[in-house]
């Protein structure tokens, strides 16, 4: 029954995220409905105009996404090669963007570990559309985890995680697309956790204590982002408005149809000349409005959506801002490298976990806690200033040479490896081969 507990307690946590992720889902995608338009523009465009956006919100979460990648994994400065293969086995050197990408656009992403048949490791990325978990209270540790899905066969199937013990668990059949239950979930079969610890590892992307579930990186721009596109939409209406001239006749007779509504007494055919008979007949035309004042206007919220997101000018889309150099492309992207520098502090202790959990995995040893990640640089630098910088570094006694290789030109510590075993081979290969004298035939060498 406490188990039973624990499986609805989690389901109701996961039903009460769905409307928050999916307001986040709706503006990465760009389809969120339009925020200030007026009840009566909305029934004049009908259809017409559901919904007007330029995905910023995309642009700033992949952005910063693309700067965030796991290279490898060290221990006390050695790198462990053995969890980089396995982790490159199980498809992580793809979808571990994946998770960041999700814990970006949600505020929050898990990845689960466990063993194939063979008892070979294997992590899989998982959403909070699908997970909910409960945390120590004083350590914050992750105390129990479950995860609901339905099954290509319709039924929903859930799974609880937790320290010694993992219980399946099966509910009713739910028609496609519908909402997963909360009760009504019965027992299935209970499976030992050799690990000792829960097997789920949340990606949080929080930057404050009591931020429980994470943010969604561009949260802050949402409501920018409305703005931008109510005026994107006055932009177009005003267009469809002005987009053939407002002429005016006075002096003349209004003549009705049998329903009494005015007729035309003139044609809309290109060509065609207007005239009238009487003397008082006037025409004209309305000065046409100017949409120049937009501009001016949505400029001040694309500058207030690239300094909140940290975007720099060219990406942002401004003309004439393009960097013409790799220094000035550096300095214009700062910004952005300081919040990737610090969503790798932030997303380094999940990753950590899960690279200790498949190395107990294949070991069978217990899950260390002391596993180092190696992230790429998220700076933007060509190859021949990295190589000047980092042979700078080497020849002033900084850092050595692997090091430099790793900070300066972004190699991985597998690549590292390999280049230092290529340059030993190298050398053997050029060091001069010397030959021992001849021994003449029938006799023995001397001792």
């Amino acid at each position: 029954m406490a188990l039973l507990t624990q499986v609805e307690a989690l389901s109701r946590q996961i039903d009460a995220r769905q409307v928050r992720l999916h307001e986040a889902d709706r503006y990465y995608a760009g389809t969120q409905p339009l925020a200030y338009l007026s009840p009566a523009a909305r029934k004049a465009l009908g259809d017409r105009l559901a919904s007007v956006a330029a995905n910023y919100v995309k642009l700033a979460t992949d952005s910063l996404a693309e700067r965030l990648a796991v290279d490898g994994f060290r221990v006390g400065g050695q790198t462990l090669t053995d969890v980089w293969v396995d982790w490159r086995a199980c498809g992580m050197d793809r979808a571990h963007r994946v998770a960041i990408t999700e814990a970006l656009v949600l505020g929050q992403a898990f990845l689960t570990c466990w063993a194939d048949p063979t008892g070979a490791p294997v992590v899989t990325v998982d959403s909070p559309r699908e997970v909910a978990v409960t945390r120590d209270p004083l350590s914050r540790e992750v105390t129990t985890a479950l995860k609901r899905w339905r099954d290509d066969d319709g039924t929903a199937r859930a799974v609880l995680y937790a320290a010694e013990t993992i219980t399946l668990w099966r509910g009713p059949e739910v028609p496609e697309g519908g909402a997963l239950p909360t009760t009504g979930w019965r027992y299935s079969d209970t499976r030992a956790n050799p690990l000792g610890v829960v097997p789920v590892v949340e990606l949080t992307n929080a930057g404050r204590l009591l931020d429980t579930y994470g943010t969604p990186e561009a949260r802050d721009i949402w409501t920018l982002c409305d703005a931008l596109a109510k005026l994107l939409s006055d932009v177009l209406v005003a267009s469809e408005a002005t987009a053939l001239p407002r002429r005016w006749a006075t002096g003349l007779q209004i003549v009705e149809d049998d329903d009494g509504n005015p007729v035309n007494p003139f044609s809309t055919e290109p060509g065609s000349v207007w005239q009238s008979e009487s003397e008082a007949t006037r025409f004209g035309s309305c000065p046409e409005p100017t949409l120049g004042g937009y501009g001016g206007l949505i400029e001040v919220i694309l500058r207030q959506i690239g300094s909140i997101a940290g975007l720099p000018d060219h990406l942002m889309g401004f003309a004439g801002t393009e960097p013409s150099s790799a220094e000035q492309i550096r300095a214009s992207e700062s910004s952005l490298v300081a919040r990737a520098n610090a969503r790798q502090v932030t997303f380094s202790p999940a990753f950590s976990k899960v690279a200790a959990l498949v190395q107990a995995i294949r070991t069978g040893g217990r899950v260390r806690t002391d596993v180092e990640v190696v992230w790429a640089s998220p700076e933007s630098r060509t190859v021949a200033q990295a190589a000047d910088a980092a042979a700078k570094v080497v020849a002033a006694g900084l850092l050595s040479v692997e090091r430099a290789q790793a900070v300066y030109l972004g190699l991985t510590p597998a690549e590292v490896e390999a280049e230092r075993a290529a340059k030993v081979r190298a050398a053997l290969d050029a060091a001069p081969l010397t030959l021992p004298p001849a021994i003449p035939v029938g006799t023995s060498p001397t001792p």
